[in-house]
């Protein structure tokens, strides 16, 4: 199986922004665990991650006809970029949207999550460990 989690703005600062929110482990924390358990599980994956809208939307379009599985964490375009989930609509592939902090006990404007409508399930609150159980919903539900 092959999946490529997706990652958007400020999520390589982990550890750094806001950890009472998103935790004090880090981004490479974050990709080394993601890399284990990929290995584990023989999972081939790629992981990205830009601050940019179009380099998001890219990748995701990249992934059409090579990937199975697309585990995304949009950040803020969460609650702003219809191109993000128009791309993610396009390539038919399933994804599973995460978020480290728990988006539906926050602030008003995270409440809408634009990339919700072309996913086949949300993570929210569980810190990093959000990715590995989606890469696990993915491997159990979309195995070839």
């Amino acid at each position: 199986m092959k999946i490529k989690v997706i990652n958007g703005p400020n999520i390589n600062m982990l550890g750094i922004r806001e950890p009472g929110i998103y935790g004090s482990e880090n981004y490479e924390t974050l990709c080394n665990n993601i890399k284990d358990f990929a290995r584990n599980n023989n999972i081939d994956v790629e992981l990205y991650q830009s601050n940019h809208e179009g380099d998001l939307v890219d990748q995701i379009q990249a992934c059409y006809g090579k990937i199975d599985g697309i585990v995304i964490n949009p950040g803020a375009y969460t609650h702003t970029s219809i191109a993000i989930l128009d791309a993610a609509k396009a390539v038919k592939i399933p994804v599973v949207e995460v978020h480290i902090s728990k988006v539906e006990e926050r602030e008003d404007f995270r409440q809408v999550s634009y990339i919700r409508a072309a996913c086949v399930k949300t993570i929210t609150g569980h810190g990093i460990n959000g990715y590995i159980e989606a890469m696990q919903f993915l491997l159990e539900n979309y195995k070839n």
